[in-house]
């Protein structure tokens, strides 16, 4: 990229960086290790606890109402929202898949903070566990650091001197 091109980009340091993660309880032994992940990349990359609210819900339906409240308030630089959805013997899945995502970036939209999709979504419990940990890194770990970037990302994009 040329020199003359300036870059804005958000950086992974959460010192100074106020988060909400909301948190499904339905299928709580994986989103349980989701958000102890969340919570632990928070600290690694310099978040103070004060800094970090937690907040559970019944399940992944519930995410986009409490996320947009937690945005409306003010108080958030972003919204982590975390949950676990796997496929049964019915339609469901697919309805409640369908209205979580779009009711997340629904929020991000509206209100201009950031709201990061850490749903898994999987057809068995086999790739839900996986995406917990087990084999493919932890879905809480990846939506956190999204959370950070994007957070500091806004700021920057809103500092006097981003244009």
């Amino acid at each position: 990229m040329p020199d003359s091109v300036r870059r804005v980009e958000g950086s992974l340091d959460a010192s100074g960086v106020r988060l909400a993660l909301v948190v499904s309880r339905f299928n709580d032994y994986l989103t349980r290790h989701m958000e102890l992940s969340a919570v632990e990349t928070f600290q690694r990359l310099g978040g103070h606890a004060a800094d970090l609210a937690v907040a559970h819900v019944p399940g992944s339906l519930e995410l986009p109402v409490t996320a947009k409240a937690m945005a409306e308030s003010g108080r958030y630089d972003a919204v982590i929202c975390l949950g676990c959805v796997i496929r049964g013997e019915t339609d469901h899945y697919d309805h409640v898949c369908q209205q979580t995502s779009k009711g997340l970036r629904e929020v991000g939209t509206a209100t201009g903070v950031p709201c990061i999709f850490g749903v898994i979504t999987a057809d068995t419990v086999e790739q839900a566990v996986n995406r917990v940990g087990v084999k493919l890194g932890n879905q809480g770990e990846k939506a956190m650091m999204a959370g950070v970037e994007m957070a500091n990302l806004m700021k920057a994009v809103a500092a006097p001197d981003a244009g």
